[in-house]
This record gives C-alpha cells, sequence and structure tokens, in this order.
C-alpha cells in the first residue's frame, strides 16, 4: 500500500527541487480536500442512519397514555429530544462545510426540520413536566452521553445569511446617530491653565526621577553588602573538591526542584486541574482550522453561484430544444381527449380550471368514458352528502355529549404527543437522499374528486427507483461541483409546467372555437368548487396608521427617539453558567431544583435564537410570541436580549417604560408608538422587542412618584398587537423584572406565554463565573488562586456582583504586576463585602410569585399529588 510519505519521496526524488515542492505541496492540498469532503460525506451517512433510528422511535411513541404513565412518557420523549440534539449538531456541521450546493439544499431543509422538531419535543417536554427546566442526568447516564451533549447547537448560518444585513442596519444607524450627535462645544472640555500644566509635569518628572535615585542607591547598597561578605568570607578558604561539591550540591537541588515541579504542574494539567502554559500549539491548531473553514465556505458560495447560472442555462436549452416539441405533444394529447370525448358523450368536455389542476387532470391515466363517470358519480355524491349532512351533525352532538360524559367519568387525564408538523418534512427530506422516482413516466393518481380538491398525488406509473444521494460516489465529483444529471432532471419538470401552463391558456380558446364552429354553441359556463368558508375569528383588521410612509422614514423616526437601539454584541456562550448534575436525586427525593444559569441559557436559545434565526423554523415550531424573564438584579437578563440580537442579528427595539416617557403623549400616541413598532418589526424581521421593568405596564396600583410617566399606556395596545403575531413572523417579545409581585397577575401572563424564573447560581455556576470572568480579564488561573473557596464565599451573590467585584480589583496596574505578584482570592473579599448580596427572603419572594403562575400552580398541583399518592402507597403496605 502506497502512503502519502512515499509518495512524496518518490516526486522529489524524480523531479527538480522547486517543482518538487509545488507538486507536493498542490498534491497535498487536493487530497485533504478530497478527505475532507469524505468525511463530511461519511457523516452524512452516519446522521442518516442516525435519523433512520429516530423514524422508528417515533413510531414506537404512544398515542396517549394515562397521567399514571407519566414517568415513562417523559423518559421516551427526554430519549427523542437529546438523539434529535445530537443530529441538530452534526447537521449543522455539515450544512457549513459542505460544498456541494445540491446536497447543501437538502441539508438546509433536514437541518430546519431537524430543529422544528427539537422545539415541538421542548414544548412536549414543559407540558408533560409541567416545568421550563428538565432533570436529564439520568437519561444522560443511560445513553452515555455527558453534559456537553444538552447543549443546544446554534446553526451557523443564522449569522452568516444575516451578515450584509447586519452591516447594512448598522451602517444606517451609525449614519442616523452621527446626524443626531450635538458638535461638542470647547466649553463642555473645560482646559487647564499653562501654569497650572506646567506644574503638573514639573512635579511628576521630580517624582519619576527621586524614583530612579532611590533605586540607584539602593543598588550601590546592596553592592556594597556583597563587598563586604566577600572580604568575610575570604578569612576561611575552601579547596578546588571542596568549592566543587558545594556548587554541584545547590546546583542539583535547584534542578531538581525544577524538575519535581515541572511534573506537579503537567500533572495537574494532564488532569484539567490547571491550564496549560503553553497554549501556542493548540491555538496554532485552531487557527489553522478557522482558515480552512474559511476557505471551504467561499468554496461554497462560488459553487453556489455556478450551480444557479448552470440551471438557467439548462433551463433555456431546454426550452429551446425540447420545448416545442413537449408542446406539440401536449396539444396532441389534449386534442385526442376533446375528441374521444364529443365521441362518448356527443358534447366537447368542460377544460379542467387551473385551480383544479388544468391539463394535469386529461393525463391522470383515465379513459374519457371513466372520467365521465367520475363526474356524474361526483355529483351524486354531492347530493347525497348534502342530504346526510344534517343527520351526521345530529349524530356528532349527540357523541360529543356521551365523549363528555365519559371525560368527566375518567379518573386518570390522558397525555397525548400533539401532532408534528416538521416529522414529514424530516421524511420527506430522509426519501430524498436515499432514493428518488423517475419522472419521466409518471402522471396523476387519485379520483377525480381527489383532484378537484386538491388532493392529487404522483401516480405510481414507473416502479423504478433512481438511487440520489446514498450510492453516489464522492469520486464522481472530486471538485465538489453539482450533478449535471440531477440538476437537468429538475429543470425539465418546471420547463414542462411552464409550457403546460401556455398550453392550458391555448387550448381553452381551441376549445371555445371548436364549440363555436362544431356545436354552435357559446361558451359554456363553468361552475368553480365550492370554496370552505373561512372561520371568523373575531379579529378586525388593523388599520395602518403610517399610510404611505416609508420604511426608511418610519426607522428613521423609531431611531431618533431612542425605540429602535444598537445592541451590544454579546455571544449567547457568554452567558455562562454550569447544569444541575443531581436534578434527578433531588426530584424523586421530593424537592423541587431549581433552574441553573445553563437551563437558561438552553432555554433562551431554544424560545428565542432557533425560532428567530430562521423563517422556516419559526413555522414549524409551536407559537411563542412573548417571553418573561423574572429574576434578581444582576442576572444577565438584559445581556439575555442582547445575545438573541446578537446570534440572530435582530433589531433591538425598546419600548422599557423609562424609556417611553414623554414620548407620543395621549392615547393615539400610545397607539401611534405600538403600531410604528410593530409595522417596523415585521417588515424588517427578525426583531426584539425588550420591555424593562416589564411589571411597571401592569401595576396594580401605580406609585405617585411614576404618575406622570403613565406606564400602563401601552398596556392595551402591545396585548392586542402581540395576538396578531402568526406563525412565520419573526419578532419575539422579551420582557425582564426584578419585582413581579408589584403587576397584575393575570394581565401579566396573559402578554407572556413563556416565563423564565432566574434564580441566584448555584455552587457550580459560581465556579465557572470565576474562572471564566478572571480569564477574560487577562489574569491566568493558578494554583494560588482558590476558586473553590471564592466560589463558596459568593454565596447568595449574582453574576453582576462576581463581575463587579472582579473588575475593582482586576484594574490594569494589577494586571501588569500579576508576574511579579500572583493573584490570590483574599483579594477579593473586600470588594464583595461592600455589595449588598441578594437575601434568601428576596429569592423566596420570587420563588412564591412564580409558583402562583398558571404552569407554577400545575406543577405544585401535580407534586402534591403525586405526595399524596406516594403516601397511600407507603400506608397501603404498612397494613399489608
Amino acid at each position: 500500500m502506497l502512503t502519502s510519505s512515499k509518495v512524496q519521496t518518490a516526486v522529489r526524488l524524480l523531479l527538480p527541487r522547486e517543482l518538487a515542492k509545488h507538486a507536493v505541496s498542490e498534491g497535498t492540498r487536493a487530497v485533504t480536500k478530497y478527505t475532507s469532503s469524505k468525511a463530511y460525506q461519511r457523516l452524512w451517512e452516519e446522521s442518516h442512519a442516525s435519523l433512520k433510528e429516530l423514524q422508528d422511535q417515533e413510531g414506537a411513541l404512544p398515542e396517549a397514555v394515562p397521567s399514571g404513565e407519566r414517568q415513562s412518557f417523559r423518559y421516551q420523549l427526554s430519549v427523542l429530544y437529546l438523539r434529535y440534539l445530537g443530529l441538530l449538531r452534526r447537521l449543522d456541521t455539515i450544512y457549513d462545510q459542505m460544498v456541494q450546493p445540491q446536497k447543501r439544499h437538502l441539508l438546509r431543509r433536514l437541518l430546519d426540520s431537524v430543529a422544528g422538531r427539537v422545539l415541538e419535543l421542548k414544548d412536549e417536554l414543559v407540558r408533560v413536566d409541567l416545568c421550563e427546566t428538565h432533570c436529564l442526568d439520568g437519561v444522560l447516564q443511560d445513553l452515555t452521553l455527558t453534559p456537553a451533549d444538552l447543549e443546544v447547537p446554534i446553526p451557523k448560518y443564522f449569522q452568516l445569511e444575516q451578515s450584509s444585513a447586519m452591516r447594512g442596519r448598522e451602517l444606517m444607524l451609525a449614519e442616523i446617530l452621527s446626524r443626531l450627535e450635538p458638535i461638542a462645544s470647547e466649553e463642555s472640555s473645560p482646559r487647564m491653565h499653562r501654569t497650572k500644566a506646567i506644574i503638573l509635569l514639573q512635579s511628576a518628572e521630580r517624582a519619576r526621577q527621586s524614583r530612579l535615585r532611590a533605586t540607584f542607591m539602593q543598588e550601590i547598597l546592596r553592592e556594597r553588602e556583597r563587598d563586604r561578605r566577600i572580604l568575610e568570607g575570604r578569612q576561611r578558604k575552601l579547596s578546588r573538591e571542596q568549592a566543587a561539591i558545594i556548587i554541584q550540591k545547590v546546583w542539583r537541588g535547584y534542578a531538581q526542584r525544577k524538575r519535581t515541579q515541572q511534573d506537579r504542574r503537567s500533572e495537574m494539567e494532564f488532569i484539567g486541574m490547571l491550564p496549560a502554559c503553553d497554549q501556542t500549539e493548540h491555538w496554532g491548531t485552531l487557527s489553522k482550522a478557522a482558515l480552512g473553514e474559511e476557505a471551504r465556505r467561499a468554496q461554497q458560495k462560488a459553487k453556489e453561484e455556478e450551480f444557479l447560472q448552470a440551471g438557467e442555462t439548462i433551463r433555456h436549452s431546454l426550452m429551446e430544444t425540447q420545448g416545442p416539441t413537449m408542446k406539440e405533444k401536449m396539444k396532441q394529447q389534449i386534442r385526442q381527449w376533446f375528441t374521444e370525448c364529443r365521441t362518448i358523450t356527443g358534447h366537447f368536455p368542460d377544460y379542467p380550471d387551473e385551480s383544479e389542476g388544468g391539463s394535469y387532470l386529461i393525463f391522470a391515466e383515465k379513459t374519457p368514458e371513466q372520467v365521465n363517470m367520475e363526474l356524474e358519480q361526483q355529483l351524486q355524491d354531492s347530493k347525497k352528502e348534502q342530504a346526510r349532512s344534517k343527520d351526521k351533525d345530529r349524530e356528532k352532538e349527540q357523541q360529543n355529549r356521551k365523549d363528555a360524559k365519559t371525560k368527566k367519568q375518567e379518573a386518570e387525564p390522558m397525555l397525548k404527543a400533539a401532532l408534528s408538523k416538521a416529522l414529514p418534512k424530516i421524511n420527506a427530506g430522509h426519501m430524498e437522499y436515499l432514493s428518488k422516482r423517475k419522472w419521466a413516466n409518471a402522471g396523476l393518481t387519485g379520483t377525480l374528486g381527489d383532484l378537484v380538491l386538491g388532493t392529487v398525488g404522483v401516480c405510481q406509473v414507473d416502479t423504478r427507483w433512481q438511487c440520489v444521494w446514498r450510492n453516489r460516489h464522492e469520486g464522481q465529483h472530486p471538485q465538489q461541483s453539482f450533478a449535471s444529471d440531477i440538476l437537468q432532471e429538475e429543470k425539465r419538470i418546471e420547463v414542462e409546467a411552464e409550457i403546460r401552463t401556455q398550453v392550458d391558456e391555448l387550448m381553452r380558446q381551441e376549445l371555445r372555437n371548436l364549440r363555436l364552429a362544431v356545436d354552435r354553441e357559446e361558451e359554456r359556463y363553468v361552475k368553480a368548487p365550492k370554496k370552505m368558508p373561512e372561520k371568523k375569528t373575531g379579529k378586525k383588521k388593523e388599520k395602518d396608521l403610517t399610510l404611505g410612509r416609508s420604511v426608511d422614514s418610519l426607522y428613521e423616526e423609531l431611531v431618533t427617539f431612542g425605540l429602535l437601539k444598537k445592541s451590544d454584541r454579546v455571544a449567547l456562550k457568554d452567558y455562562v453558567g454550569d447544569c444541575l448534575y443531581l436534578g434527578s436525586t433531588l426530584t424523586w427525593a421530593n424537592k423541587l431544583p431549581m433552574p441553573s444559569l445553563f437551563d437558561i441559557r438552553q432555554n433562551m436559545a431554544l424560545y428565542g435564537v432557533l425560532r428567530l434565526g430562521s423563517p422556516d423554523i419559526h413555522s414549524l415550531a409551536p407559537l411563542i410570541r412573548s417571553i418573561l424573564l423574572v429574576g434578581p438584579s444582576g442576572m444577565g437578563k438584559k445581556m439575555l436580549v442582547q445575545a438573541v440580537c446578537t446570534e440572530t442579528g435582530a433589531n433591538l427595539f425598546d419600548l422599557s417604560p423609562g424609556n417611553l416617557q414623554d414620548k407620543y403623549p395621549g392615547k393615539s400616541g400610545a397607539q401611534m408608538l405600538v403600531h410604528m413598532v410593530f409595522k417596523v418589526a415585521l417588515l424588517l424581521q427578525p426583531s426584539v422587542i425588550w420591555i424593562g421593568n416589564a411589571e411597571k405596564n401592569f401595576y396594580k396600583k401605580v406609585p405617585k412618584e411614576e404618575k406622570m410617566m403613565d406606564p400602563k399606556r401601552i398596556k392595551k395596545d402591545l396585548s392586542k398587537a402581540i395576538r396578531r403575531l402568526s406563525p412565520g413572523d419573526r419578532v419575539m417579545l422579551i420582557g425582564t423584572t426584578d419585582q413581579p409581585q408589584l403587576a397584575e397577575m393575570k394581565g401579566l401572563c396573559r402578554t407572556y406565554e413563556r416565563i423564565l424564573f432566574m434564580p441566584r447560581p448555584d455552587y457550580a455556576s459560581r465556579y465557572g463565573l470565576w474562572k471564566h470572568m478572571t480569564e477574560a480579564r487577562g489574569a491566568v488561573a493558578s494554583h494560588r488562586l482558590d476558586l473553590s473557596a471564592l466560589a463558596r464565599v459568593s454565596d447568595g451573590y449574582t453574576s453582576g456582583h462576581i463581575l463587579q467585584a472582579i473588575r475593582s480589583v482586576l484594574t490594569e496596574r494589577r494586571i501588569r504586576q500579576l508576574s511579579r505578584r500572583p493573584l490570590v482570592a483574599s483579594e477579593f473579599l473586600g470588594h464583595l463585602a461592600k455589595l449588598d448580596p441578594v437575601y434568601r427572603e428576596d429569592e423566596e419572594a420570587l420563588k412564591d410569585w412564580y409558583f402562583k403562575t398558571p404552569l407554577g400552580k400545575r406543577n405544585m398541583e401535580l407534586s402534591k399529588n403525586q405526595l399524596e399518592a406516594e403516601e397511600a402507597r407507603l400506608t397501603k403496605k404498612r397494613r399489608k
């Protein structure tokens, strides 16, 4: 077997020096590109194997289970949720680095569908657990996964596809803000008098010279002391052998201590207790990998442009070469159908309407007699259905009454999985990967009634299967170009559909002429199929209060009034926190575990980032239009809002009561304000509407000092605007509050569909916060800095308190001194002592409020029922 080293050696022996170097370099690059493509192809095949297993597990999921089997049902949902998370992570990696354009299109559909299924399973878990956080440590152990597998992956294409739009909005926002900034006057920056400036410089220079003089005098004193010791030491004379032994002793001791210290450090680095000192090689490897990824992304753009250009070329070629033949063949078939129908029925048939399928209806592999019989049968069936509709309605009413009675009599409610929108798309994508039917001889199947109702399917005329991606060897496309045969087939179908529409118009006119010429019959009125009446939702169409105004003018006005702001660039991963490792243990001990910072970050990724990042994911996922973050001040609520905007490239609108003071006064002003914000947010999706101090919009009683602010004036219009959002509208309302007790519970819970409680960080999260924040400030964690002690001492403090203490200690001067004076834990204690922690009474008050929310009430009721059932079981066991 020839290895790469043998091939390189042969090339160097055969070719001259410079030519050999170039040949080896180009060959290595080509092999690397090919092997990386093979690696992603192999990863894609493994993903579809996992998808096949997940389809089997989805089939085994019960339709409905009694409430007593809640734990087993929850376990099945948790397994599916974790496995879909892993599949989503894998598909995101493949889509980010796969180059072949047609594979990327299929991968994109699969990626969005799997993300939609993850969000559906999350919604199911909330419904079963009656809680926003889930303890999955037991499921992780059964599946041999790590806590890192709980991390929700954010597809990389969210930011890559929004980058150009984000840059355009940032430039526009910066331009507007630069026009609004007043020119700084000379008086705004007071100048120092010349005499005072000279005196200040003189004093600084004299102080510098004094420090140098003092250092110089210390060096002189040290030299004098050294000379004195040398003179005293000359009285004791040593032989050469004695001096050599002393030198060896000192050197060996020093060398051994250094070796011991180095071994101990390498051991601590190996077990992960200390960070690596020299990470140059590590960072070099990461930088090389990042450069490779960027190169593949640039190659993706080039191949996509090549694919689109080739598609247009093939389409024009097919239109010119095969278009006339297709058109004549269709006309001939339709004319033959005219003749056959007139021979059998005595008159020309009615041409199918475009909404019914047009000439597709004619090519349904049916004879004219069958078509005529089905038409007559359809009319008879419709009459019978009208006659039986009243009887069916009565039977349904009686059955509904019986069902209501039986439901009341049932002792246990049933848990049932909701119908999935994402699963059909996942199955379709998986089948497209496995194989695809030939379209050349395919027709349409189904009865005439199916065609009229729009439920036409592809007829299984040709039973042969054409493998598309599963058995297509990667060597067929070493340059990762498009597959021309598949592209030509797809474009042929598009051309045929376009030509069929044109032929339908021509043949309708020809049919009219035939009726006039042969039957002397005027144009026959064809009754259009009845449409099902739409249900009245009771919602009135919103009146456009800004009709005639452009989006740019509305955008500029909102920026001018400070309602549309520039979001700070914060990644969601910067919200540091560790997961809860003993959640299942606490649950089994009848103790309700509190959510960790890790759980909060995951919920924001699921509810905010994934839904706003893609319109396809948003339309597939259960509709969630608003989130409320409840927690003490300093927990990073605003940081999470900015992280959602950063990860999705969303606009940030600020409707906080303090920001609305003296803006758009009056009732009409509040309507105009909410209308403008939601109109611009919908036109420039994705968008985040943030309301800080959200409790003020729903005050039970407005304080006297805030009556001039009128914080409740947008309450009614805000609720109406939120209810108008539908699937596909990537607009999210996010509220933050640290005093929800001041608000009306009913109005607050009606406006915000998801309420996320944020308690104080636990020990594991505090340890991670201290480590991450000190390293972010430039301090390398050493064995002298006891992070565990800091995590224990900071119990009761929030993330903001820890960050404030670190900033107070790690000033620029202290960072420069770290090489001489390492950081110790005691330096932070004084600054922590000056801060007020979150007292247990305040946190308990927030917990009590949370358990009064609708979801919290149901959770407490479930816990109470489980405790009663457990006590009854133990009592029965004791009696036996």
